[in-house]
Parts: structure tokens; C-alpha cells; sequence
């Protein structure tokens, strides 16, 4: 007969073991490994990464200035999904600002998205920010995560990876230090 321990020891095992299960079905791969049709009708034979063309998006900064996606094109492209509410993204917040100000052959921005999971309003956000000590960064503002949900997000942070013809070759969760981002950019086209 077994006793009250062993049994919730049993019990914690197999919850540890269904979390690590679901976790791996949840990430393996990643995004690009899911083409819709409309992307695999745009890519040519000319692209030169393989994966699945990036979501265009036109986003106002925390100044008012507009970024579009599709402009970039011919230029690699990191960009962080990160929250205000998010401790490892704000431990990460100056790497990121002092990669933006590099010149590392790609550019470099972040993405917040007001009112989606968890995330303040737009007005509070840009308020909260200014007491934020970034110089270089570019803080784009995604109302209600359309594109975080474009880009598969399930967690803070996430860094995707897009390649100079526009390609989504990667999409990472968790934090990326600046010397992993310049190694993962070398294998990018």
C-alpha cells in the first residue's frame, strides 16, 4: 500500500512530465514551418531563406513615426515582442537598445502590444515608457496584438528572425543575448 508521499510524489511527476510534454509539442519547430497559401503562392524561386514570408505591418512608434515591413525589403530584420509587465523582457530592454544602436547589418525593433495578454492601454504604455532609459530602440505599437497573433506569439519575449527578402526564418521565445542574435543573423540571408 502505498503512503500519502508516494502518491503525491507520483502525482507531481506526472504533472511535471504532461507540462514538458506540452511544452515540446507547443514549440517544437517553428513558425515558418507553417505556410499558409497565400505565402507559398508569394514566394518566388528567388527567395533565398527558407520559411514563410513574413506578415507585412504598418506600425506607429511611441513618436508618432510609421514602420512598415514591406519598406525593408532587401534588409534582414530583428524584432522583440516584449511587455511592460514582463521582468525578463525589462532585464533585457538595455542589450536590445545597445544592439539597436549598432550597425550589425540588420535593423533592429521591438514590438509592444497595447490591450493584449495582460498588456496596458496604449496611453498608459507610452506614459509608462518615458520613464524607460532606451536611446536607440524603436518601440513599435501593435493595438490588440494583431501582429503578435500573426507571428505565433505565445509567450514574452520572442525575437523573430526575417531575412532580407522578407522571410520569417525563425522565431525564438525567451531572451536572446546580443551575441546570439548577431551569430544567428551570419546563417541568414
Amino acid at each position: 500500500m502505498m503512503n500519502k508521499n508516494s502518491v503525491t510524489g507520483i502525482a507531481i511527476g506526472l504533472i511535471v512530465a504532461v507540462v514538458v510534454i506540452g511544452y515540446f509539442l507547443a514549440t517544437r519547430g517553428n513558425t515558418s514551418q507553417t505556410m499558409s497559401e497565400e505565402n507559398k503562392a508569394t514566394i518566388s524561386e528567388t527567395t533565398m531563406n527558407q520559411g514563410e514570408l513574413a506578415t507585412d505591418f504598418e506600425l506607429v512608434d511611441t513618436s508618432g513615426s510609421v514602420v512598415k515591413l514591406s519598406d525593408l525589403k532587401g534588409q534582414k530584420v530583428y524584432i522583440k515582442f516584449w511587455a511592460s509587465w514582463c521582468s525578463i523582457c525589462l532585464a533585457g530592454l538595455e542589450d536590445v537598445d545597445t544592439l539597436a544602436a549598432e550597425d550589425n547589418g540588420f535593423k533592429v525593433f521591438s514590438i509592444v502590444s497595447p490591450g493584449f495578454k495582460g498588456e496596458q492601454s496604449t496611453e498608459r504604455f507610452k506614459e509608462w515608457f518615458k520613464g524607460v532609459e532606451v536611446k536607440n530602440l524603436t518601440v513599435l505599437l501593435d493595438e490588440n496584438g494583431t501582429i503578435a497573433s500573426a507571428y505565433g506569439l505565445r509567450a514574452y519575449p520572442t525575437s523573430a528572425y526575417i531575412g532580407s527578402d522578407g522571410v520569417l526564418v525563425k522565431t525564438v521565445v525567451g531572451h536572446q543575448d546580443n551575441e546570439t542574435i548577431k551569430k544567428t543573423f551570419e546563417f541568414i540571408k
